[in-house]
């Protein structure tokens, strides 16, 4: 008998995992239609907002709340006391009744489950081809994969099951290491592959590149560099992406699912409020003129971000930190930036989307400064915007999960990281760095850089001392400048494995502006988040 289940809220661990039917198919009643059903509810889960606006913040798509942990970004918002339990990520201080824990470990294993009652369901149908069970199972475990590896990055031990088990909740955080626990992802991720299809008649379904490009990031987490190159090649040998002619052009609606859109999670402004982008528009910038609505303002970026876009008299960032102590705080800051920093963020000064950015944009600028990111706002007066309703700034803009820049970056990384094929590795990055000139073009709408005020500069790596060691801080910093602000740097602060240093450096620097940092310090025991406390209480001893 296969189940279908709809979307309910749980508070317990039991009824967490244990999904009760809210309808029942008989097998031969799930042929095709019945198939997609259960794999569009299982895909719904990527909107994060099945429990409510706060819980969304930890939903399983853009992870700004663990960015906040980084030296990328600061929580923002009106205050510190405001959604404290990301505060205390922000400073380090990892507890484990942090409701960032909890919520994402519910909205994990909500997913999972969904993904477990799809696969079983279509394996179970008298009616669906063996073909095309192939097909939709590939599209699930690739999905599952997905909210794994998101566990794998975030916790230490956790409880790994897939459609075979029968009682989840007897299932031990500790039955599985994390390398047998990566194992599992990645050969669901290489099954996956094998049997996609190419592409998908329907927007938003994986195809194959989507398990390569996934496949390629757990690599890269794991150190598997041969295998990141295999599978990041076969994404950029497929022909299918394309970097965006200007980097404004992620920031709109009408390029959803072209270009970069490797893997993307479909959102509308047209129906249900649900379908709205709640994981990203909550923190849209105050907004002077309440051109969005008033914003929560979360997410902000950190000074230190800001000036790592500083490039020297050659277009070049400065991989060993610059050699004065300025920071690019002002529009009229005299030396060279990288015009990605005003795609990215919101600078006083300097334009948003056509509109002019200014401290009325700021909902706490004493305390969080100017820093609002912009990358998932469309201008507010595109015909995709829904303003002034929550979430704020929604649109139909869709959240890409995977960019192709990203793709070509972990090719380029896996490639330096094996001392191959170096010169293949700067052709890459260089083509990412020749979108980021290119884009400064003030005729381009809405405008979002001023060549007139700020001294825009960003070339290409030579070949002239070209080496494994300039190349690999190289690929570390392009990876921070094309994908600020989009919830990847602690995780690959992490897996590089120089978080510890690098964030107890950034707070004995950013506490002599941010007093709140004050006794900030990372461990290295702090990286992993532990099991929520409340999940250890209703598992008895299984989590212990």
């Amino acid at each position: 008998m296969a189940m279908f289940s709809a979307a309910a809220a749980f508070t317990s661990c039991d009824d967490l995992l244990d999904t009760k039917p809210q309808g029942v198919f008989t097998d031969e009643q799930i042929g095709d239609d019945e198939a997609i059903d259960l794999m569009t509810s299982a895909y719904a889960t990527l909107l994060n907002h099945y429990f409510g606006n706060n819980e969304s913040f930890a939903g399983p798509i853009n992870n700004w709340v663990f960015d906040v942990r980084s030296d990328d970004a600061l929580k923002g918002g009106d205050g510190v006391t405001m959604e404290g339990y990301i505060h205390q990520l922000e400073v380090g201080n990892v507890q484990s009744d942090n409701d960032v824990a909890n919520f994402k470990w519910r909205n994990n294993y909500f997913s999972i489950s969904r993904c477990n009652t799809a696969i079983r369901g279509i394996m179970a149908s008298a009616s669906i081809s063996e073909a095309d069970k192939a097909s939709f199972v590939a599209e699930m475990k690739t999905l599952r994969a997905y909210y794994y590896f998101d566990m794998l990055r975030i916790f230490a031990k956790f409880p790994y099951f897939d459609e075979t088990v029968t009682n989840p909740s007897e299932c031990r955080a500790d039955e599985y290491s994390r390398d047998e626990i990566a194992g599992f992802i990645k050969q669901d991720l290489r099954d996956s592959y094998d049997a996609l299809p190419v592409s998908q008649e329907q927007v938003g379904r994986f195809n194959r590149y989507v398990a390569a490009a996934l496949l390629a990031r757990v690599d890269l987490f794991t150190s598997d560099w041969a295998e990141a190159e295999k599978y990041a090649g076969y994404v950029i040998s497929s022909g299918k992406y394309a970097l965006y002619d200007n980097f404004l052009d992620m920031s709109k609606p009408e390029f959803n699912n072209q270009y970069e859109s490797v893997m993307a999670i479909q959102f509308s402004s047209a129906n249900s409020p649900d379908q709205y982008n709640f994981n990203n528009c909550l923190n849209c910038t105050w907004s002077e003129g309440n051109l969005y609505g008033n914003g929560d303002d979360f997410y902000l970026a950190s000074q230190n971000l800001v000036n790592a876009f500083r490039t020297d008299e050659t277009g070049l960032p400065y991989l060993n930190g610059a050699p004065d102590d300025l920071n690019v705080d002002k529009a009229d800051f005299e030396g060279n930036v990288d015009p990605r920093l005003d795609f990215t963020l919101g600078r006083i000064g300097m334009p948003w989307r056509s509109h002019m950015y200014n401290e009325k944009w700021c909902r706490n600028f004493e305390l969080y400064g100017q820093y609002s990111g912009k990358k998932p706002y469309p201008a507010p007066e595109s015909p995709y915007v829904k303003p002034g309703i929550v979430p704020w700034g929604a649109s139909s803009l869709n959240c890409i999960l995977i960019r192709y820049a990203d793709v070509m970056l972990m090719k380029a990384e896996a490639l330096i990281e094996q001392n191959k094929n170096l010169d293949e590795a700067r052709g890459l990055i260089n083509e990412i760095r020749a979108k980021a000139n290119r884009s400064v073009d003030p005729v381009y709408e809405p405008v979002d850089c001023n060549p007139m005020v700020a001294n825009y500069l960003v070339r290409q790596y030579p070949a002239t001392g070209w080496n494994q060691d300039y190349a690999r801080r190289a690929v570390r910093m392009e990876r921070r400048l094309e994908l600020a602000m989009e919830g990847l740097r602690w995780f690959d602060l992490v897996r590089w494995g120089n978080v510890v240093e690098t964030m107890n450096a950034y707070y004995a620097s950013e506490v002599k502006v941010r007093s709140y940092y004050q006794g900030a310090n990372l461990s290295a025991d702090e990286i992993y988040l532990p099991i929520p406390v409340n999940q250890v209480d209703n598992a008895g001893d299984l989590y212990k």
